[in-house]
C-alpha cells in the first residue's frame, strides 16, 4: 500500500510502534517493509500519511475484537515524507463463527421474550377475572364475621372457601412471578388475608356449628323414634326383637331379566306388604328401558312359578311416555299391596300409582336432592338412584339426601291415607352416612343397612342405623355374594325375609337371618 505526496499543510503525528492484534501465528502474513521506521525521531506525515494511519487503526480495533490475538511489529520504510509498507490483508479475516454464535443468541434471546411477551398479555387478560374472585370470596366471607365471633358456623363451609383459596393462590403466585406490579402484590396481600381469616375460624372457635347440628339431629331423631315407631310392630314379628340382621345366605334365587340382561338397571322383588292377603303371591319387576334410567311400565307375575318361567305376566302402562310427570326415574321401586311406589320422574317426589284405579298421587320430600344429585355412587355411580323407597315390617320408607343433611342418607316414613287418597311423609331421620358412600340401601324391621362394593363378584353389608334408638353401627361386615360387578338395586322383603338384588341384568334373591 503507497500512500501519495504530502500536501501543503501537514499535521505533524508522532509515530511509534504500531501494533496489530491478529487470531493466527505471527509467521503466516508478516507486514514486512524493507527497512524498520526509526521510532526514536519525529517524522511529519502528509494529510494522506494521517489517513493511511487512520485505516491501519480501523483494521487494529477490528482485528482487535477477536479473542486470542497476538500483537505484531510492522516494519515501514521512509521515502520522500512517505511511509511505505507491504500489507498482507489475509491475516485480517472476519470472525465468521464467532458472528454466527452471537446471532443465534439474539434468535434465542427474541423467541423468548417474544414468548414472555405472549404471556404477560395472557396474564393481564386473566388478572380481572381473579380480582372478581377475590371480591367475590370476600363477599361469601363477610356473613360469616358474625358467626365467626359466635362460634355458628359450618366446617364444611369452610373446607370449601379453603380450596377456593388454594386455587387463587396458586394462579396469583404464576401472576405475581410474571408480571410483578402493585396490582399482583395487592391480590397476593388479600388472598393472604383471607388466608389468615379462615385458619383462625378454623382454630379459635369454642361452639362449632357442626357439633350444634350433631346434638340438633340426635335430638331430632330421638323425638321421632319416641313418637312414630308402632309399639306393636316387635310383636308381631318376634325375629325383630332378636336385633340386628347376622347373616346373609348365598343367593336363593338366580335369574335374567324376562326383558334381557342387556337392561342393566332396574328393581324386582315380591308385593312386600304383610297384611295383603289377596296380592301376597305377586311378583313383579321393572328394568329402565330410556337410558338404564327411566321407564313408564310394569310387569307383574301372579306366582313364583309364572316368574321363574316368564309366563302370565301383566303389563301396565305407569305414565304415557318416559318424560311424562308420571313416569319412574331410576331404580327405587316397591310394589306394596296394590300399588307400586317409585321415583317420580326429574322431582324430589315420590308417586304411588294404584294398579286398579290407574289413577297417581305424589309427596315431596323436603330437601331432598333429585336429578342425580345424590345418587348411590360407592365405587361406580347408578344414575338417578337419588331416591330410594323401601318396605320392612314398619311400613314404607324413602331413602334420599339432602343440602342440609350435608349429602348424608335421610330416612323418612311414608303413609298412604285410604280414606283421604293422600300420601305424606310422617317423620324423618338423619343419619350421618354420606349417601354417595353407599352402593344401595335397605330397611329391615326399622333399621336402615347401606351396602359398599367390596369387588366384582361380592358386595357386604357394612353400615346400620337403628330407627327405634337412633344408634348407628358401622362395623358390620355381611357379604352378598353376586355375578355381575354393578348392583342397581337392593330392598328387604318383609313377608319372607329375603334380601333382592338387580345385578346387571341379573336377579338375585338371599335369605336374611337374625
Amino acid at each position: 500500500m503507497k500512500l501519495g505526496a504530502p500536501a501543503v499543510t501537514t499535521p505533524v503525528v508522532k509515530l511509534s510502534v504500531l501494533r496489530v492484534s491478529h487470531p493466527r501465528d505471527a509467521s503466516r502474513g508478516l507486514l514486512s517493509c524493507s527497512r524498520r521506521c526509526l521510532l526514536e525521531k519525529e517524522v511529519q506525515v502528509s494529510v494522506q500519511t494521517w489517513f493511511c494511519c487512520r485505516k491501519m487503526l480501523f483494521l487494529f480495533l477490528l482485528l482487535s475484537l477477536t479473542d486470542g490475538a497476538e500483537a505484531q511489529r510492522v516494519f515501514g520504510l521512509k521515502k520522500d515524507d512517505s511511509c511505505i509498507c507491504e500489507v498482507n490483508s489475509t491475516v485480517w479475516m472476519f470472525p465468521a463463527l464467532k458472528y454466527e454464535s452471537v446471532l443465534q443468541q439474539i434468535h434465542t434471546c427474541e423467541a423468548s421474550l417474544s414468548n414472555l411477551q405472549q404471556q404477560v398479555a395472557l396474564s393481564r387478560q386473566r388478572l380481572p377475572q381473579m380480582e372478581a374472585q377475590v371480591v367475590e370470596v370476600w363477599k361469601r366471607l363477610q356473613p360469616h364475621q358474625y358467626l365467626q365471633h359466635q362460634g355458628l358456623y359450618t366446617e364444611l363451609t369452610l373446607r370449601q372457601l379453603d380450596h377456593e383459596l388454594q386455587q387463587l393462590e396458586t394462579h396469583i403466585r404464576e401472576l405475581h412471578k410474571q408480571l410483578n406490579n402493585t396490582d399482583t402484590h395487592t391480590l397476593y396481600t388479600q388472598v393472604d388475608k383471607l388466608r389468615s381469616e379462615v385458619i383462625r375460624m378454623q382454630t379459635s372457635d369454642s361452639v362449632n356449628m357442626k357439633t350444634v347440628r350433631e346434638k340438633l339431629r340426635l335430638l331430632k331423631n330421638n323425638v321421632e323414634s319416641c313418637k312414630s315407631i308402632p309399639a306393636d310392630y316387635r310383636g308381631v314379628d318376634r325375629y325383630c326383637l332378636k336385633g340386628l340382621i347376622r347373616s346373609i345366605s348365598d343367593p336363593v334365587t338366580t335369574k335374567v331379566v324376562p326383558q334381557g340382561k342387556s337392561y342393566i338397571s332396574g328393581s324386582w322383588g315380591k308385593q312386600a306388604q304383610m297384611s295383603s292377603e289377596v296380592q301376597k303371591n305377586l311378583y313383579w319387576v321393572q328394568p329402565l328401558l330410556s337410558s338404564h334410567i327411566w321407564t313408564n311400565t310394569l310387569r307383574v307375575y301372579q306366582t313364583y312359578q309364572d316368574f321363574m318361567s316368564s309366563s302370565n305376566h301383566r303389563d301396565f302402562t305407569v305414565a304415557s311416555s318416559y318424560s311424562d310427570p308420571s313416569a319412574v326415574e331410576g331404580p327405587g321401586g316397591v310394589l306394596y299391596g296394590e300399588a307400586l311406589y317409585y321415583h317420580c320422574y326429574r322431582s324430589a317426589e315420590v308417586c304411588r300409582y294404584d294398579l286398579n284405579t290407574r289413577r297417581v298421587h305424589r309427596v315431596a320430600l323436603p330437601g331432598a336432592g333429585f336429578n342425580n344429585k345424590f345418587p348411590y355412587c360407592y365405587y361406580d355411580c347408578r344414575s338417578n338412584s337419588d331416591v330410594d323407597v323401601e318396605a320392612d315390617e314398619t311400613g314404607l320408607w324413602a331413602l334420599y339426601a339432602t343440602v342440609g343433611n350435608h349429602g348424608n342418607l335421610a330416612a323418612s316414613r311414608l303413609v298412604w291415607e285410604a280414606e283421604a287418597e293422600s300420601l305424606n311423609v310422617t317423620q324423618t331421620w338423619r343419619t350421618r352416612l354420606f349417601k354417595k358412600a353407599a352402593s344401595n340401601a335397605f330397611m329391615a324391621c326399622g333399621v336402615l343397612y347401606a351396602t359398599r362394593y367390596v369387588d366384582e363378584h361380592r358386595e357386604e353389608v357394612f353400615y346400620a342405623f337403628d330407627t327405634a334408638t337412633g344408634r348407628e353401627d358401622n362395623s358390620l361386615a355381611l357379604p352378598l355374594e353376586k355375578i355381575a360387578k354393578g348392583v342397581s338395586s337392593v330392598s328387604y322383603n318383609p313377608t319372607n325375609r329375603q334380601i333382592y338384588m338387580y345385578n346387571d341384568g341379573y336377579l338375585l334373591a338371599y335369605q336374611a337371618h337374625y
